[in-house]
């Protein structure tokens, strides 16, 4: 199981990969959106804000509560470094159950096409 720390820091590295895509295409394809990532396996939530600027205000807390955010995720410690680091794909943990994702489909699309 990998720790607190080490998800928040994948998350980071997932910030930084989206603020290195061009602004213009930032523009294009982002809306601002609340994000939840919850770990259950951790007991924890990374709350975040995104918009053209990139994902901002990134900050954890106890708990399941994740019912503000526009766009939800979930996964466990391990699954979630894995999707980051490109090691697991999104399509195919979601089709196992390994994430689980609510958000409107085209806020799916235009994520995807930006990560």
């Amino acid at each position: 199981m990998a720790t607190q720390s080490e998800c928040e820091l994948a998350l980071r590295s997932l910030a930084q990969r989206l603020d290195d895509v061009p602004l213009d295409l930032r523009r294009k394809y982002v809306v601002t959106r609340t994000l939840a990532c919850r770990v259950p396996d951790l007991d924890v939530v990374f709350l975040a804000r995104l918009d053209d600027g990139g994902i901002e205000q990134l900050r954890c807390s106890q708990g399941p509560d994740t019912a503000g955010a526009q766009v939800r995720l979930a996964a466990d410690s391990d699954d979630l470094l894995l999707l980051i680091a490109g090691e697991l794909s999104p399509p195919a943990a979601w089709a196992t159950g390994r994430l689980k994702v609510e958000a409107s489909v085209l806020d799916l699309l235009k994520l995807r096409t930006l990560l």
